[in-house]
């Protein structure tokens, strides 16, 4: 334990906090000639992989609210690059499907992750390392709230 407990460069909360928004920013100028901020962007990768998808299901994926979901889904559709539909199968239920323009994006955001290595200079063994703790640290967070 640090003589210090309280002290600010002690506290992990404050460390990704400062992590996740130094990252974020170098997002901020790949993504920009996209269209998209970093949130929305989150949104499309999920729909590249997984599309045509459930509000309800995105929603667990990108674990957000709903209520934080629609205005960006609503965004994107307005740029013309998803569309939502009533599930034909449960006309409760809004299932998000990309258009073309949605997936042609696809293309040009292939250039994102390695732009995003080369901006943080660490290798990918490193990151990937980086990124196995942090979802051990996410699930151990989850874990604690669900207690």
């Amino acid at each position: 334990m640090p003589e210090n407990p309280l002290a600010l460069e002690h506290q992990v909360c404050f460390a990704l906090a400062i992590a996740s928004r130094s990252v974020i920013a170098l997002y901020r100028p790949i993504l920009e000639p996209m269209g998209l901020t970093h949130p929305q962007y989150l949104v499309m990768l999920a729909l590249w992989e997984f599309e045509p998808v459930s509000v309800k299901d995105l929603s667990g994926m990108l674990q957000l609210e709903p209520a934080t979901l629609s205005p960006l889904l609503k965004r994107l559709e307005s740029s013309g690059l998803l569309r939502r539909d009533r599930d034909a199968r449960d006309e409760r239920s809004l299932a998000v499907a990309l258009t073309d323009k949605g997936r042609a994006l696809r293309n040009e955001a292939l250039k994102v992750p390695p732009a995003i290595v080369a901006g943080l200079g660490m290798d990918i063994d490193e990151l990937m390392q980086l990124h196995e703790r942090l979802t051990r640290v996410i699930a151990a967070a989850k874990n604690h709230s669900e207690d």
